[in-house]
């Protein structure tokens, strides 16, 4: 690399290394990658993985998509597995396969899921839900900022008319100066979006039942009920888990609430939103959506909102992608640097089954 190149995937990995102290003689456990497709690997941590072999000892050269092939021996002697989107499940008795394993770091935001009840008591968990949580932040902000601006309808109109466009007798109410923005979960997506609006000439909503009073406060935000965020937000954005308590919460009763003109996003799982109600209320031309999930996550072709006018459609795209995918891998490298030097994680999960 020449002195002024910038610096590769690989080369801020390595340089990860210095950073964390460690050293070439400092203990590498053997560890497996486990991941699907197999490729996803070079995106996360660059071709060839030299941050990986800096940190453990791979007991198989490549990655692991189906653990009916992975030699008992080996997993004999696995004590960590590096897991990421697509991982084969983990059954009980792959467990009984592998007791010598203590730690499992995942590159995608849930860890447990991937393993059977029980596997807490003595596995060790990690996932790298906070760093995906930054580009999904990053994607919502761009869209509050931009359909508070009504840039969605200025480019259809635009390109329709194709002819000069008087912007304020079109786009009296657009802009983002004393906007009222909704944030439906103060999830740590949910915060990070609130951090991000934070520097806007912005008043911030926010539903939450188990978020106190205190702590909105601190967060600089007005907590108020469901029903109230609604029919207060240009733009409400969705950041809530999908719990029996948030199934389809957002429904015809919600969207009514919307004023004419607002936007919904919905960033989180389809399943929190009515979608047939949405249909409907979207079919008025009333309001707007931004939607990078749906039930199902893949529409079938043909289905409309496809072709919706007042829909901004994207194939699930606010989590991490393309470079972005480099971020995982170093958060998971920081993370096997603290295993090595005995260190508790950073982002350790306690499973939820």
């Amino acid at each position: 690399m020449s002195l002024d190149s910038p610096p590769t995937t690989s080369d801020r990995q390595l340089s990860a290394v210095s950073r964390a102290g460690t050293s070439e003689k400092a203990r590498r456990p053997k560890a497996l990658l486990a991941m699907t497709p197999a490729s996803l690997a070079d995106l996360v941590f660059g071709a060839g993985w030299p941050g990986l072999h800096e940190r453990i000892e791979l007991l198989s050269p490549g990655v692991v998509t189906d653990w009916h092939l992975v030699d008992p021996a080996i997993l004999a002697q696995t004590e960590v597995i590096v897991t990421g989107w697509g991982c084969p499940a983990f059954t009980a008795e792959l467990l009984e396969l592998a007791p010598g394993l203590k730690a499992v770091v995942h590159q995608g935001g849930v860890a447990s899921t991937q393993l059977p009840p029980g596997a807490e008591t003595r596995i060790r968990f990690s996932n790298a839900g906070d760093a995906n949580a930054t580009p999904v932040a990053e994607y919502t902000l761009a869209m509050i900022l931009l359909a508070n601006k009504d840039a969605f309808r200025a480019t259809r109109l635009y390109r329709g008319e194709q002819a000069a466009i008087d912007r304020e007798e079109r786009f009296p109410l657009s802009g983002n100066f004393g906007r009222t923005v909704g944030i439906v979960g103060a999830s740590r997506i949910g915060r990070k979006v609130i951090a991000l609006l934070r520097p806007f000439d912005l008043h911030m909503l926010v539903s939450d039942p188990t978020l106190d009073p205190q702590e909105a406060e601190l967060l600089g935000v007005e907590l108020v009920d469901l029903d109230h965020l609604m029919a207060s937000s240009s733009v409400v954005s969705i950041h809530a888990p999908v719990l029996p308590s948030t199934f389809e919460m957002i429904g015809a009763n919600q969207l009514g609430l919307l004023e004419t003109g607002a936007t919904l996003i919905n960033t989180s799982r389809g399943e929190l939103v009515d979608q047939e109600s949405l249909l409907a209320e979207l079919r008025t031309g009333r309001i707007n959506a931004v939607l990078d999930v749906t039930t199902p996550d893949v529409l079938p072709p043909g289905h409309e909102l496809y072709s919706m006018p007042n829909v901004v459609l994207t194939p699930h795209i606010a989590g991490s992608m393309g470079n972005e995918l480099a971020r995982l891998g170093e958060h998971v490298l920081a993370e096997l640097d603290r295993y090595r030097s005995g260190q508790e994680f950073a982002y350790p999960e306690v499973p939820v089954w």
